[in-house]
């Protein structure tokens, strides 16, 4: 009767971990390596990257038939983590190292030839999915270490080669011990001053809203009239993550290869601004083979700027619209359908024209031009947007003649409290933020009066706005009343969310 032994690693689906036994039987037939249960061409390639390791590491090769199976075997297996569990179930089941001290540990890790560990990918959802298991423990390159630090509950050892882990699993040598894990404290860098920004206070109220409410955000004006600066600040007012939102965040980071090494749990709200030249796959997430994470997933729980967005293709921008409703992104492959996170807030900035003009009245593009250009930004797009500001150059310098703005610590005290009473009233339901609320659940569970609903009524009669626009404007007039500390919107602030939602996109 041939040897068996078993092992366990993890496979991913999108940022899912899904725990992987791994058989390994010698004996039985011809010598050879059969491995079975829908491997990829990287994992059907470790058969000889684990031999190889494996007599570089000072072991013998057992010349037998031998069969690695991995299961579920349903599961289409990828990459290249299961190389060190292949590795050490093949040498368990050889009876070079005990059995019982892999009981319970999840490895992971690539093999060089001369038997080093590589780092890689998704370390950290992996290990999520090991500790809900049950697993107790976990091997991991020694250069994700510290990623493997930030799973609570599992005792994480890390490793810089093969024979250390084969010295380690006969009970002849320790391994390197995760450290605590590392959290930034704050950023790095002092967020950009809120009060730089010149003017502009129409368009500055409308940040602040859009920060205290998760509300999306469209400024329209020429260049020079501070949309990016405006977008850059944003991130100053927000809340920071809670553990919870930045272990989601380090995942997906993790999965998509950009998890930093010295403090990788950040609790700062991520600010992504991909260029539009970007690629629908870059900007959704996809890619060949395994679909990866894209910018609308790395903006999960922060904000996404698309800067001159009406020179994004259309069916790009378009593409939002199911992210921008439902928070997660689906991409479907023929081995099934990968699921990534994308809760964010969407801020658009556009000139008002292709010419582009410091003032308007110079524009030199005919009216169907500029009619095109704007174009690009789908009406379905535009519904889904909350706030639509613009914006108009700057006729001061002098500091006489500016009148100061409040400063980013101002502004986000404001924003903080906002939030809290948002929290307070919607925390119960699962909400976090006044934009997340479905309209039904807010029109059902906290009506208003009809004489505060009126504006919205006259509008909807008069086919000016949609029944979802009706839904975004009431949710930002609970935002302003939150900002007002008024426990209700009034009249008042229903006219005033109409008026952000009004404002000219050209």
């Amino acid at each position: 009767m041939g040897a068996l032994a078993r092992v366990w690693s993890v496979a991913l689906n999108g940022v899912d971990g899904i725990p992987v036994e791994i058989e390994v039987a010698i004996g039985g037939g011809m010598p050879g390596v059969h491995l079975v249960g829908l491997p990829d061409a990287a994992l059907q390639e470790a058969k000889d990257r684990v031999r190889s390791a494996v007599v570089h590491s000072g072991r013998n090769w057992p010349n037998e038939r031998i069969v690695l199976a991995l299961s579920p075997a349903t599961l289409r297996k990828t990459g290249s983590r299961f190389d060190l569990a292949l590795a050490c179930g093949l040498l368990a089941a050889a009876g070079a190292i005990d059995r019982e001290r892999l009981r319970g540990t999840a490895l992971l890790g690539e093999l060089a030839l001369d038997g080093r560990l590589r780092p890689v990918r998704g370390v950290l959802p992996c290990l999520l999915a090991a500790r809900a298991a049950g697993m107790a423990r976990a091997v991991v390159p020694r250069a994700v270490l510290a990623e493997a630090a930030l799973v609570d509950g599992l005792e994480a050892l890390g490793a810089d080669t093969l024979g250390e882990v084969l010295d380690w699993a006969a009970g002849n040598g320790l391994l390197h011990a995760a450290g605590a894990a590392a959290v930034a404290a704050g950023p790095a860098v002092a967020p950009p001053e809120l009060a730089d920004v010149i003017g502009q206070a129409d368009a500055r109220h409308a940040l602040e809203i859009a920060a205290a409410g998760g509300h999306h955000l469209l400024m329209v004006g020429p260049p020079g009239t501070g949309k990016t600066m405006l977008a850059q600040r944003i991130v100053g007012l927000l809340p920071e993550l809670d553990r919870g939102a930045a272990l989601q965040l380090a995942a997906i980071r993790s999965v998509a290869g950009r998890l930093g090494d010295g403090a990788p749990l950040s609790t700062l709200a991520p600010f992504v601004a991909p260029h539009h030249s970007a690629s629908a796959a870059a900007l959704l997430g996809g890619g060949s083979g395994v679909a990866r994470p894209g910018a609308v997933s790395l903006a999960h729980r922060g904000v996404l700027f698309l800067d001159e967005c009406p020179h994004w293709p259309a069916t790009v921008l378009d593409a939002l619209r199911t992210p921008l409703e439902e928070g997660e992104v689906r991409l479907a492959r023929a081995d099934g359908t990968v699921h990534y996170p994308a809760r964010f807030q969407l801020v658009l900035a556009a000139n008002p024209c292709p010419c582009a003009p410091p003032i308007d009245r110079d524009c030199q593009c005919r009216a169907d031009v500029r009619r095109r250009y704007l174009a690009r930004l789908s009406g379905p797009l535009l519904d889904r947007v909350d706030l639509r500001v613009p914006m108009y150059p700057v006729t001061a310098l002098s500091v006489e003649d500016v009148e100061p703005g409040a400063t980013t610590a101002t502004v986000r005290a404001r924003v903080l409290a906002a939030r809290a009473a948002a929290t307070e009233r919607w925390s119960g339901h699962g909400w976090r933020c006044n934009a997340e609320v479905p309209g039904t659940e807010l029109r059902a569970r906290f009506p208003l009066p009809a004489d505060v609903l009126r504006p919205l009524e006259k509008r909807l009669e008069a086919g000016e706005l949609s029944a979802r626009g009706a839904d975004r404007a009431l949710r930002v007039a609970w935002t302003l009343a939150d900002l007002a500390g008024t426990g209700r919107p009034d009249r008042a602030a229903v006219e005033a969310a109409l008026y952000f939602r009004d404002r000219s996109a050209g």
